[in-house]
């Protein structure tokens, strides 16, 4: 198995982001779901209060609400242990997977005085917690398929509106130039780095990281016009998007595989660019979607996400403030909910919510017809096994992925080009190791260098950082500025295939 020349992060640097992490980023993150278990269980408490206004099962409703006192009291005492730096439970064996994994590696790390919350590697560490904090729902009865993130998830999608409706908008506008776009790759060329842009800074709406933003500073992340992409393009620290338009142009009728990060309005911007290199160019005729199968990192895309991020797309009613009036709203929540093709489009709507339908509805068609596809079943649950996904949330990098996933390896093969969303598949793919921050990219990936086309499009959230000029490295560590963690600054990273 490969090792890195250097020591993972840890949290013993006090003025790194994992010192910031452990301190005070996952206390917040399990006290907002404490607060989630709680409120729920408030509105069951109210429901019942007068059991014969109540037409659901009380005894059963009685049992969640005893199981969610039970979570919220675990969850509670692993604030307090994390806080204390004490040993990191072994994972019960919940039935659901890789339990051995994580536990195998936790007795590996305790033989080496490394089996605490201040003194485990972050990688490990933060995998961990979430794979811990799965098990408590899941050997509960009633709270096995809830996932703790998912209100969170549904609220910064719904403030994400304005940047969704003028994406469908310019979306709407390619079709008048498909013909210019089809006959000139040059034409292409600027969509395609408009499409990178967007799909990189998507990322800013990572949830595990922005917990405190208001729904004004969120529109301000996504903005998605011309004068702001060009003014962020002066943060992308690395730009291979030459090489990877280089690259594209040179497949034909080629399979793109993305590695999903965040749900909302990040997996509408990989849907668009996703849309953009099925639709307009003749260089992809198929993209696969690589989601988690457990809640993970808060905002990940779970197979629910990706089925529901369609439906809500295309509800009259999910982006509220944006409906016109009541009447339309009325009008469109009347047609059958099976086939949101037969929503009707008023005359009254808005150009930007039927340019919205339109686009997510070809959407539609194209999950339908195995255009796209996500790479395991569309109705997996919530923690389903499955040897095609349950690597993305093993808590090892990417390094040795043929060995420790090769069925998941062995798809990415066939792959005309692979892309790894955010900062945790940036860190995975580069061992969240002390890389020196001039270290190539293909040296940081280790074994996996050369094995697919990789293009890695991440924000910086985290203190691991490879592929950057070595002056410009250094100005920046001198600035003062938190440029490695901030998410101000971003990267985007090719390797072609060997």
């Amino acid at each position: 198995m490969y090792q890195a020349p250097y020591a993972p992060y840890d949290f013993t640097d006090k003025e790194s982001f994992a010192y910031e992490t452990v301190l005070r980023r996952w206390p917040v993150i399990l006290t907002n779901i404490i607060d989630t278990v709680y409120r729920l269980n408030h509105q069951l408490s109210t429901s019942i209060a007068k059991p014969e206004l109540y037409d659901g099962d009380v005894a059963e409703t009685q049992t969640k609400i005893q199981e969610g006192k039970n979570i919220i009291e675990t969850i509670s005492a692993l604030k307090y242990r994390m806080a204390r730096d004490r040993p990191l439970e072994p994972i019960p064996d919940d039935g659901e997977a890789l339990t051995d994994v994580y536990n195998t590696e936790l007795s590996r790390l305790t033989e080496q005085g490394k089996g605490s919350w201040f003194t485990a590697p972050w990688l490990y560490a933060e995998c961990y917690l979430y794979r811990l904090l799965r098990s408590y729902f899941v050997q509960t009865k009633l709270w096995s398929s809830f996932d703790p993130f998912l209100s969170q998830k549904l609220d910064t999608f719904r403030k994400s509106s304005a940047a969704i409706f003028q994406l469908a908008t310019t979306m709407k506008e390619l079709e008048g130039d498909k013909g210019k776009l089809a006959s000139d790759p040059a034409n292409l060329n600027v969509i395609f780095k408009e499409m990178i842009q967007m799909c990189l800074w998507g990322n800013a709406t990572d949830l595990s990281m922005l917990t405190h933003l208001t729904h004004e500073d969120i529109q301000h992340l996504q903005s998605v016009g011309r004068d702001a992409q060009a003014v962020r393009k002066e943060f992308i620290l690395t730009d291979n998007q030459d090489s990877v338009w280089a690259h594209l142009t040179s497949l034909k009728d080629a399979r793109i595989d993305f590695v999903l990060d965040n749900a909302g309005f990040e997996l509408f911007t990989d849907f668009v660019f996703a849309d953009f290199l099925v639709t307009y160019t003749p260089y992809v005729s198929k993209v696969a979607f690589h989601p988690k199968l457990i809640p993970w990192f808060v905002s990940d895309v779970t197979p629910p996400d990706f089925k529901s991020t369609i439906s809500s797309l295309l509800s009259p009613t999910f982006f509220p403030s944006t409906e016109p009036d009541a009447q339309t709203a009325s009008l469109a929540a009347s047609a059958p909910a099976q086939d949101s093709s037969t929503v009707p489009t008023p005359s009254g709507l808005p150009d930007s919510r039927r340019h919205l339908k339109e686009m997510v509805t070809r959407w539609e068609g194209y999950l339908r017809d195995g255009v796209f596809e996500l790479s395991v079943p569309l109705d997996t649950p919530l923690g389903a096994s499955n040897v095609k996904a349950n690597f993305w949330t093993m808590p090892w990098p990417y390094w040795n992925m043929q060995e420790q996933g090769p069925e998941v390896f062995d798809s990415l093969k066939d792959s005309g080009l692979v892309i790894f969303k955010g900062d945790l598949n940036f860190r995975k793919l580069t061992g969240d190791v002390k890389w020196p921050a001039h270290t190539p990219f293909e040296t940081a990936i280790g074994p996996l260098a050369g094995s697919f086309p990789i293009l890695s499009l991440r924000t910086n959230k985290a203190d691991v950082i490879v592929g950057i000029d070595k002056a410009l490295a250094e100005k920046l560590d001198n600035s003062g500025e938190n440029w490695r963690y901030s998410g101000k600054y971003a990267v985007v990273l090719f390797l072609p295939k060997a």
